[in-house]
């Protein structure tokens, strides 16, 4: 999937938090929110070499090619997400949830890619949640449908569930 696409995903993900929490949308905690949605949904692609990610944290970026991970596979795993729980537990439970939702989301959808994530890393096997004739390619236009579909919940939900009552 395309850095857009993770950056509506993370977005969403911000949002559903600030739902749980309920967490009012005119507030500084959920700007601050969908904006680590936004850099939080496309961080995992700091994998791969060009990538927006690679380049605003070229320095772990560079170590990470050094040290020959390839893409989807450390920064696409379980163990990433686990060392994220240890290095994020201190933050409040709003902002640490953000935070772990909106990463998750970036390995959830490119299971959603032929390719698949090596979820399990260091284990080579790569999971995927489609059959490879119903995957969605990278740049496709099944990943601008469902890119389209994740504007629209990304507008309609706080709407429908933020707002504040009678504004909607």
């Amino acid at each position: 999937m395309l850095q857009k696409t993770h950056s509506l995903a993370g977005a969403l993900a911000a949002e559903c938090t600030m739902i749980y929490f309920h967490q009012p949308l005119l507030t500084w905690e959920s700007g601050a929110a969908l904006l680590i949605g936004c850099l939080a949904g496309p961080l995992a692609d700091i994998d791969k070499k060009g990538s927006t990610m690679a380049k605003i944290f070229l320095p772990l970026s560079s170590i990470l090619h050094f040290l020959g991970v390839k893409h989807r596979t450390l920064t696409h795993s379980l163990l990433v997400l686990i060392g994220l729980h240890f290095l994020l537990s201190p933050l409040p439970n709003f902002f640490y949830w953000t935070c772990m939702l909106s990463y998750a989301s970036h390995p959830l959808i490119d299971m959603l890619n032929e390719q698949g994530v090596a979820l399990l890393w260091p284990w080579k096997k790569r999971f995927r949640l489609l059959p490879k004739f119903a995957a969605i390619d990278t740049g496709s236009f099944a990943e601008i449908v469902f890119r389209t579909l994740l504007l629209i919940l990304v507008i309609v939900l706080p709407l429908v569930f933020l707002m504040p009552k009678g504004m909607w």
